[in-house]
């Protein structure tokens, strides 16, 4: 048996694997493109193909499939209809995942991945129908049946709204656990009273609980900020064709593919109000890209105070302890890294820089058409995948196991002169900064300074020198 058959194109023939459900174009493609030998995520590859599945449906109802008759057989636009319908859900549930091949980095607009899926389809729905992959007859067409009603002017852009908000509940869910974790950390070291740091210096006093609390409720604002971004993305301009005017479709196709995709994804989704702003301007993805990025800056924010409030353990802060997930050196015996979090900076980064080319992406639009949205969509589901893959692993492997050194923390508040501070009120800001400088030149406590010096009785200076009081706010008197 041959390991190829020959497919046409509207550029002639080419050579495909024998057993490959995708056809020319998508060969073509592979050939042009030997660019990263990166895949399509799944996201792209499910959305690609319920929005095939729709379309077939809606165009169905509509009575657009006529009868073809192949080899003195009539098949019924009905059962060509259904083995497309058929198809795309086998795609949808990842049965074929192995046939999308083209390169993400790809010609504009998308044209070669929706080639793809449309050639997969169609010649699987022929196997559905009886017909071989290399019968020169096959009755389902890529484009004639599959790409019904379609350009990939409006079924990319489409695609990689409902690939984002597929993954949206797992993202939100993840950014969920993680602050979860963090309010727990929170609620366990809320006894621990150190000392504040601003610029690096010491500061007043805070609680442990209140800088993770902070963590927390940080976390809950982003996933806030990230959920209602992605609400531009309900607005789908499927229906627009090629330059948004809706030509080769019918007029109702677009509402009634609104209601369907609703129907088939369990999104919730709306028409577009101008199809030829649906087009050409891709605001929506770069916000939505937008709001994933200041999520990634906060996390790298968190991440490296946790590398702070880590280092050590004998010569660092060391007021935390991280979970000890691997060992830390090749030639220091014993060392032991901040290995999970090291990779949340470096995962945010990449998330970061994805942000940028999407941005990129989304200003290199022109006219009627963003041809960059290939580049844009992988990004994002690259985006989202790392978020989520990273911070699952943040919150499993480091914050779940984190233990408090109170010892140490406690130990740095005793030395640190700044608690004078809360004397202000009583013996004022020239006195505090005398009592200060002289307990940092001696070495001696705050409260040795000030007894010494008699600006405060004992009893005042207990009172004053309160730190669990001291980060509960108010006037110290």
């Amino acid at each position: 048996m041959s390991q190829f058959r020959i497919e046409k194109d509207s550029l002639g023939e080419l050579r495909v694997p024998a057993d490959a459900l995708y056809a020319a174009q998508t060969q073509r493609a592979v050939e042009n493109f030997p660019i990263s030998g990166l895949k399509q995520y799944r996201a792209f590859i499910w959305s690609m193909a319920v929005i095939k599945r729709a379309a077939a449906e809606v165009n169905l109802d509509l009575g657009l499939f006529a009868d073809k008759e192949v080899n003195g057989q009539i098949i019924s636009g009905e059962a060509i209809a259904r083995a497309i319908m058929e198809a795309a859900e086998e795609v949808m549930a990842g049965k074929w995942d192995d046939q999308f091949v083209v390169d993400p980095i790809q010609a504009g607009a998308g044209t070669s991945h929706n080639m793809n899926t449309n050639e997969v389809i169609a010649n699987r729905a022929n196997q559905i129908l009886g017909f071989a992959l290399d019968d020169p007859n096959k009755p389902v067409h890529p484009n004639d049946h599959v790409n019904m009603a379609q350009s990939t002017n409006d079924t990319i852009p489409t695609a990689i709204r409902l690939g984002c908000l597929w993954r949206l509940d797992e993202l939100l869910d993840t950014l969920d656990a993680l602050s979860e974790s963090l309010w727990a950390k929170a609620r366990e070291f809320d006894d621990i009273v150190k000392s504040g740091r601003t610029h690096l210096q010491d500061a007043v006093p805070v609680r442990l609980g209140q800088e993770f609390g902070a963590y927390a409720r940080a976390v809950e604002r982003n996933a806030d900020k990230i959920a209602d971004a992605a609400n531009g993305l309900r607005r789908l301009g499927i229906g627009g064709t090629a330059t948004g005017t809706g030509l080769n479709a019918h007029p109702e196709y677009h509402p009634r593919m609104i209601a369907k995709l609703e129907e088939l994804t369990g999104l919730e989704l709306e028409t577009s109000d101008n199809l030829f702003e649906s087009m050409q301007s891709q605001q929506d993805l770069v916000h939505f890209s937008a709001a994933i990025r200041t999520m990634a800056t906060d996390i790298t924010r968190i991440a490296n105070d946790l590398r702070l409030l880590s280092s050590g353990p004998t010569s660092g802060l060391a007021e935390i302890e991280l979970p000890a997930v691997q060992p830390g050196s090749s030639i220091m015996p014993g060392k032991v890294n901040p290995s999970i979090v090291e990779m949340v900076n470096q995962a945010m980064f990449h998330v970061m820089g994805n942000d940028f080319a999407v941005m990129m992406g989304g200003q290199a639009g022109q006219l009627e058409l963003n041809v960059m949205m290939p580049m844009m969509g992988y990004n994002l589901f690259q985006m989202m995948d790392i978020s989520i893959n990273s911070l699952r692993v943040l919150r499993e492997k480091a914050i779940e196991g984190l233990r408090a050194n109170k010892e140490r923390a406690e130990g740095w508040l005793a030395k640190n002169a700044i608690l004078v501070t809360a004397l202000n009120p009583v013996i004022g800001y020239a006195k505090g900064a005398e009592v200060a400088k002289e307990a940092l030149r001696t070495g001696r406590t705050i409260r040795e300074v000030v007894l010494e010096k008699g600006y405060l009785t004992e009893e005042q200076v207990d009172e004053l020198l309160d730190a669990r009081k001291m980060t509960e706010g108010g006037i110290m008197s």
